[in-house]
């Protein structure tokens, strides 16, 4: 783990408790981490950003609700006119490259302005973001609004691509690091899916028309900064509230999934398993999302699934066997 993530976490999740925050504009409580002594953030600036957002819960101390560092993907801001006294673009004001601060933000302020609800069973009336700016692209006096979102369109581009560029060249190791960290016996098909037989189940086979009942966890292979796995989404209610995923919207039981609709590497773990059976796999971007990722999926990022099939429903007789898309492993 970087110093600057340890910095950063360290400050959410302890910092963030204590009473030295200063009075900034508005309801805006601040304090200064890290000060470069670059030129500030300005109105019409581009922001590179990473951070963390946390609230304070009634059940826990601290709930995260943004953490880019375990998203690898750091956040892009425009620094546009402020929406109320106080607010994010307030708080980053006050800050230039390199600098890292811990703000908090009335919460029925943002809920007001942004037309968003605020999050349920809260302790705190406020959110609190830790933030390092990582890059400013400072948008020059007089400069005209269509050559500086030139500017914003090539620097947002050029990183994207050296992100990608670093995914690309860091995935087998995350696949190695994971395997090691985990002490797994794992073993490879010839396609590169990789894979643990917890329990074979019956001798059932599932095929490509036909629907798999399935309770599953699919998460990144990198640990949450709080050392817990990274969970992208669940079939089991329990891990998604854990992991902080949980949606009052999604059905939390075993889901019917119909093969041909899902990634091939997916698709590959759930074929060799019956009825009763359980398996982990490792999936690599290839046989996932690919180059191009997808919602919280990063390009040429690694997946690992626990999956159990509970059941196995077969598809109409001669069916036509659709081409397995690279979409999403799971609906």
């Amino acid at each position: 783990m970087k110093k600057g993530i340890i910095i950063l976490f360290a400050a959410t999740m302890g910092l963030a408790a204590c009473n030295n925050y200063k009075k900034g504009e508005g309801d805006l409580q601040y304090k200064i981490l890290k000060d470069e002594g670059k030129e500030k953030i300005k109105e019409g600036d581009f922001v590179k950003l990473n951070g963390v957002q946390t609230v304070e819960g009634t059940t826990n101390a601290d709930s995260t609700l943004v953490n880019t560092y375990d998203n690898e993907r750091p956040a892009f801001f425009p620094i546009n006119k402020s929406m109320f006294k106080g607010d994010l673009v307030s708080a980053l004001k006050m800050l230039g490259e390199g600098d890292s601060a811990s703000f908090k933000l009335n919460l029925d302020s943002m809920a007001k302005y942004s037309g968003q609800p605020k999050p349920a069973g809260l302790k705190s009336n406020y959110a609190t973001f830790t933030v390092k700016i990582e890059k400013v692209l400072h948008k020059a006096a007089n400069e005209a609004d269509s050559t500086f979102e030139k500017k914003k369109r090539d620097f947002f581009e050029t990183e994207y691509k050296a992100l990608i560029e670093k995914n690309k060249n860091n995935e087998n190791a995350k696949i190695k690091k994971y395997v090691e960290e985990n002490k797994l016996d794992v073993k490879t098909t010839a396609s590169g899916l990789q894979y643990i037989i917890e329990k074979p189940g019956n001798a059932e086979r599932a095929a490509l028309t036909d629907t798999a009942i399935v309770d599953y966890t699919g998460q990144f292979t990198n640990k949450k900064s709080n050392g817990d796995p990274n969970v992208f989404d669940s079939s089991d209610e329990k891990i998604a509230k854990k992991a902080g995923i949980h949606s009052p919207m999604a059905q939390y039981a075993a889901r019917p999934l119909v093969l041909n609709q899902l990634a091939p590497g997916f698709v590959e773990g759930v074929q060799l398993i019956g009825v009763g059976g359980k398996i982990k796999i490792i999936i690599p971007s290839k046989l996932g999302y690919g180059e191009n990722g997808g919602g919280p999926i990063n390009p040429f990022t690694p997946l690992v699934f626990d999956i159990e099939i509970k059941a196995i429903k077969k598809g109409p007789a001669g069916a036509p066997v659709a081409a397995q898309p690279q979409a999403a492993p799971v609906q």
